[in-house]
């Protein structure tokens, strides 16, 4: 879409989107046509052109920005505040949730096998995506170092770092397999070792 939208526009905008993004979850992304789209968000062909003059590809760039977006906000509020070991864990538990409800389909993934990651847009989606994850669990472990359950010498950033690629990690073999296995494990043991490091106190035997 060029050129400034009202706030209608980009509601219409918005409302197409969401609505290719079902029907990319619903038939997968390889099946899912214009004509779908136009059929569930109940616009016409020159509506949708209007706003992804470039067609499907624009339309399944715009979608993977939506999906990627939603991996966030699927994780919140716990994971804007990461504050006590306890939202930890609600985070934790909130991520092994959502990657379990999705299975063995990534939508997000798919899109960018087909859109392709060398198209402009697609790969700096997937940068942002992984830089706004990882400054929030950053965040979250210097409210614990504010709070003086972790020791302000730690290397957050490292550590932030390392829990996402665990994450990752974790989705990978979830995809591939069909099991959270080493997900729940990549997120049990990253939490577990920030928790040592602050020699949390509830850790010691009894």
């Amino acid at each position: 879409m060029r050129g400034e939208l009202t706030a209608k526009g980009k509601a219409t905008r918005q409302r197409i989107v969401e609505g290719a993004a079902a029907v990319v979850r619903e038939r997968g992304v390889g099946a899912a046509t214009l004509e779908d789209v136009m059929a569930r968000t109940r616009t016409s062909k020159s509506q949708l052109f209007h706003y992804f003059p470039d067609g499907k590809d624009e339309l399944l760039l715009a979608v993977a920005q939506y999906e990627a977006d939603q991996v966030l906000e699927d994780q919140q509020p716990y994971l804007g505040r990461l504050d006590t070991w306890q939202a930890w864990q609600q985070w934790r538990d909130a991520v092994v949730r959502r990657y379990e409800e999705q299975g063995d389909e990534c939508p997000l993934g798919s899109l960018f096998l087909q859109v392709g990651r060398s198209t402009p847009g697609a790969r700096a989606i997937v940068v942002e995506l992984m830089r706004r994850w990882q400054e929030s669990l950053a965040a979250g472990i210097r409210a614990q170092q504010s709070a003086g359950r972790l020791p302000l010498d730690l290397d957050v950033d490292a550590r932030a770092a390392a829990l996402l690629a665990g994450i990752q990690g974790g989705v990978s073999i979830l995809l591939s397999t069909g099991q959270s296995t080493h997900l729940r494990a990549a997120l049990d043991q990253g939490i577990l070792d920030l928790r040592r490091a602050g020699g949390d106190p509830a850790l010691s035997p009894r």
